[in-house]
């Protein structure tokens, strides 16, 4: 799709398609789980508010953006495949700075590094009652990854492109706290990339035109 050489118009591309009208819900559509008792949920006045760091670099003539394993722990997004993220704190700002904080703590992202491009469509995410702002960022080069043991198994580092290709969407039915949800996904590295991550990727995708 795009090499390193074509690094800066790639990013050049995206930062003038982001300032434009997003697919949003159009795009959240085709990865939105098909059974699931909360589909017609909307945000209330208790939401909390979240942010997540989709970050981009080259590496390998490819355009890549790391994806990580949360660790299993008494919760519902226990063991699934996220961006770093988390949910705001005051002492933040914005959300942009909580993106760019939780990247720091769960993932070692030095926020130096990242350059901020823009925003993704917020996605509701029901069972937690969290409002997920999906933040686009990039480095000029990979960047060190410094896995937090406590809340990360692990990070997959993972070329664009990759979510352009045949065969790697799939649908299952994915236990959750409570719910057996029957949903589409991608297929990464024998995980499940599914829910609000699923979304934002092909939100994304949508955007760069893939």
């Amino acid at each position: 799709m795009s090499t390193t050489k074509s690094f800066p118009q790639f990013i050049e591309k995206l930062a003038t398609r982001l300032k434009k009208p997003l697919p949003g819900e159009t795009a959240h559509q085709v990865m939105e789980a098909l059974s699931a008792s909360w589909l017609s949920s909307e945000p209330s006045e208790s939401t909390r508010r979240s942010a997540v760091l989709i970050l981009l670099y080259p590496h390998e003539n490819e355009i890549y953006f790391p994806l990580i394993l949360r660790s299993s722990y008494r919760g519902l997004h226990s063991g699934q495949m996220a961006f770093a993220g988390g949910k705001y704190e005051q002492s933040d700002g914005d959300l942009i700075s909580t993106a760019l904080r939780e990247a720091q703590e769960e993932i070692g992202l030095d926020p130096a590094g990242v350059k901020i491009l823009g925003v993704l469509t917020e996605i509701f995410i029901f069972p937690s009652d969290f409002l997920v702002l999906p933040v686009i960022g990039y480095c000029a080069s990979r960047p060190t990854f410094l896995p937090n043991e406590r809340e990360v198994e692990a990070i997959f580092e993972t070329p664009l492109s990759y979510f352009s290709k045949p065969g790697i969407v799939g649908c299952s039915e994915i236990q959750i706290p409570g719910e057996l949800v029957l949903t589409p996904h991608y297929k990464v590295e024998g995980h499940k990339v599914w829910g609000a991550t699923a979304k934002m990727i092909h939100e994304l995708l949508l955007i760069l035109g893939e």
